[in-house]
């Protein structure tokens, strides 16, 4: 299958993980990390929302010697593979939920075993319609969830790491989700960076929980929040040396809840941030959200979202489900698909 290298890769880049981590102090995850504040950058956006082109070259400090051009070139192709998405060549389709949750999404209903073989049917079916690209599996898993008055309940950390060794072994991804509630940006990202240290995991806030009054009031942040959570994931990547770039996942469904988007930036360095459409409805209604987000073409990389018939008596859910085909056909095309 055209995914096998992709699957290969991650199994290798977390086998590379384990063994290091038998060396180090301490396996323990902190939630308090320091945050420096850093002065804005003001630069073009990349030439491609998909790859750095012109990445500088580090110079050695103790070691002077002089490349020859061959050599400069080798080095800055190099550097530049590590930072590629891998969605140059690859979709991701990922299922949504919180474990343990029967109503919070299909991973609420089932075991890592028993969402396999429903994850692999859907793969098949997306990856006969996106032709030559790959795709990816992932879990999505709503980490922080709000509570009422905003307060936030955590996911068991052992838990998590279940579903990140889970997929790891299969060669899937995990996506890491905050809800924010009554708590800062900040003080989300800070949760939810240090899972970072496993390499397939991504990050994701959902600015609609934001708020003291879930269900009853959309919550929101500001592009300027946002650009700050880039900013702290991008300088905890390089600190930390993390290799490549991670994913950052920015929900809306409703105009309030990305406040002053036209501030939003997608130039960081490490980080690829990702506009997913949320909602359920009609198909139409679905486009129709769908083309405000496109809109925000400082944001180009998109994400759909779909909601199939939840277990909730009177909860929402799309009526029809979009079918693959008219998922890819969506303009701009998204390139990861979540499916609740």
């Amino acid at each position: 299958m055209k995914t096998s290298r992709i699957k290969f890769a991650v199994r290798l880049m977390f086998f590379l993980f384990c063994v290091s981590a038998v060396f180090s102090e301490s396996g323990d995850i902190k939630q308090n990390i320091p945050v420096t504040s850093m002065p804005p950058k003001w630069e073009p956006l990349f030439p491609s929302a998909l790859w750095v082109k012109n990445i500088p070259i580090k110079q050695e400090v103790l070691i002077q010697t002089v490349k020859t051009k061959e050599e400069m070139d080798a080095s800055l192709k190099f550097d530049e593979s590590k930072l590629q998405s891998v969605l140059l060549n690859n979709d991701i389709f990922a299922l949504y939920g919180k474990p343990g949750a029967y109503t919070m999404g299909i991973l609420g209903r089932y075991s890592p075993e028993e969402i396999e073989p429903i994850m692999n049917e859907f793969i098949i079916t997306y990856d006969e319609v996106n032709k030559e690209r790959g795709i990816i599996p992932a879990f999505y898993l709503i980490y922080g969830t709000c509570w009422p008055e905003g307060e936030i309940g955590l996911l068991r950390l052992s838990t998590v790491k279940k579903y990140i060794e889970f997929a790891a072994e299969r060669g899937w991804y995990v996506f890491i989700d905050h809800q924010i509630g009554k708590y800062t940006v900040e003080q989300a990202m800070n949760a939810i960076l240090p899972f970072l240290k496993y390499p397939n995991v991504h990050l994701a806030l959902d600015p609609e929980w934001r708020t003291t009054q879930p269900m009853r009031v959309i919550g929101s942040v500001t592009g300027d929040e946002i650009n700050k959570a880039q900013e702290m994931m991008d300088k905890y990547i390089k600190e930390n040396n993390i290799t490549g770039r991670r994913m950052l996942v920015i929900h809306q469904f409703n105009s309030i809840m990305i406040k002053k988007r036209a501030n939003v930036r997608s130039d960081y360095e490490r980080v690829q941030l990702i506009h997913c459409a949320d909602g359920f409805g009609s198909p139409q209604l679905k486009k129709d959200s769908y083309a405000y987000n496109a809109l925000a073409q400082n944001i180009p990389l998109k994400s759909f979202k779909l909601f199939s018939k939840p277990t909730v008596a009177g909860a929402g859910y799309d009526q029809p489900m979009m079918t693959p085909d008219e998922v890819f056909n969506l303009n701009p095309r998204p390139y990861l698909i979540m499916y609740q």
